[in-house]
């Protein structure tokens, strides 16, 4: 089936996600862009794999990119992994859960963006599931 801890049948991920998760997560689908829940949040916290809680970024590596998706400098370690991606008939690279699979957008490097590592995990809201540090 696949090399991910997380394995479930199609049916079993349409059982457990929304519709729009399942498109995104699953069928490699993209949210339009400023429509997500976390484009502009702020609060301090975990984002994480909204198919299998996996936790994938920190707060403190989110920045604005005003790209219209979440973007990230970077992942917790081991958390995503990555494939290359030539479906829009362009070399990009994508992101997927590295405990599920689940699709969570795209790395896009050089940009010149003022970050430690000049990445932007360019993501999708509906692919995260946020956990406040507020106890």
């Amino acid at each position: 089936m696949s090399d991910f801890k997380v394995k479930k049948t199609e049916a079993e991920w349409r059982a457990t996600l929304s519709p729009e998760q399942f498109y995104v997560l699953r069928l490699k689908g993209t949210e339009r862009p400023g429509t997500g829940e976390y484009n502009k949040h702020k609060e301090e916290g975990t984002y994480n794999c909204a198919a299998c809680d996996n936790p994938l970024y920190k707060s403190e590596t989110k920045f604005d990119s005003g790209c219209g998706w979440p973007a990230f400098f970077e992942a917790i370690p081991g958390a995503i992994k990555l494939n290359k991606d030539t479906s829009m008939g362009m070399d990009r690279t994508e992101m997927v859960c590295g405990n599920c699979g689940g699709h969570l957008g795209h790395v896009f490097k050089g940009e010149g963006f003022p970050t430690p590592t000049d990445e932007r995990h360019c993501v999708n809201s509906i692919s995260l599931k946020f956990i406040s540090d507020e106890k």
